[in-house]
């Protein structure tokens, strides 16, 4: 038994009054454990039970799934539940995570930067937010493109693209010999670099252009859908309500 600071990632119903829920913690890393009776209303599991939740956990860890005895709410996050844009892109960079992240593998400054990406959402923008956390999980998926030299390690050329099946940016001279190469500005490699590196923890306020915002999206869809292997189904549901969005 062991108490333990974590983010809800994830909510699955588990018999009539049960859940799994999946857990997001510092010093175990990702984690399964049954709630029992949090399909309850009036449980008291019930309010520790629910997604992007940050809370304080009683746990039983095992070897297999564990199991929640008490929870107590740290951060609610209920700006995130009480907005369904919010929600949309919150579910999407949870289910990131679920997929890029290997259980029980502490990550503490993944940790960190979900935690605070979710508590900024609020009053930042929500694209630019998960475009940094994204780019952050292609380093742990192991897919990062590069972004601090041509891929053809031409360091003493400017770059001037992205390329997608070279695997990252090109200088002027390589941007010739690729097929997919999309335009870099010296301002978009820029921010391309930043949400690339640092942590939104280092980042006090985050200001960027839209038409920036929409560029990078673009190109981390596209790079995402060549390199990424994994299906994930919220980013559907954040394309439609982005969509509605704009009509």
């Amino acid at each position: 038994m062991e108490q333990i600071n974590g983010i809800v990632l994830r909510t699955q119903d588990y018999g009539e009054t049960n859940k799994i829920l999946t857990i997001l913690t510092e010093q175990y890393g990702m984690i399964s454990a049954v709630a029992r009776g949090a399909k309850k209303n009036k449980s008291r599991m019930a309010a520790v039970a629910q997604p992007f939740i940050y809370g304080q956990y009683l746990l039983y860890i095992g070897k297999g799934m564990g199991t929640v005895h008490q929870g107590e709410v740290l951060h609610s996050m209920r700006h995130i539940r009480e907005d369904i844009m919010l929600t949309a892109y919150a579910t999407y960079i949870a289910e990131l995570t679920t997929k890029l992240l290997d259980e029980k593998s502490p990550n503490p400054a993944l940790f960190q930067e979900l935690l605070v990406s979710l508590e900024r959402m609020e009053e930042e923008s929500p694209l630019a937010i998960t475009l940094m956390y994204e780019m952050k999980m292609y380093y742990i998926g192991g897919f990062a493109p590069v972004v601090d030299q041509c891929v053809n390690g031409h360091s003493d050329q400017p770059i001037a693209g992205f390329s997608v099946m070279a695997g990252g940016v090109v200088c002027e001279h390589c941007q010739y010999q690729t097929t997919d190469c999309i335009k870099l500005s010296p301002q978009l490699y820029h921010v391309l670099r930043i949400m690339s590196h640092r942590s939104i923890t280092n980042i006090r306020d985050i200001s960027i252009k839209n038409e920036t915002l929409e560029a990078i999206k673009h190109i981390l869809n596209q790079y995402y859908d060549y390199y990424g292997g994994f299906t994930i189904k919220s980013k559907r549901f954040l394309k439609q309500m982005n969509d509605l969005q704009q009509e």
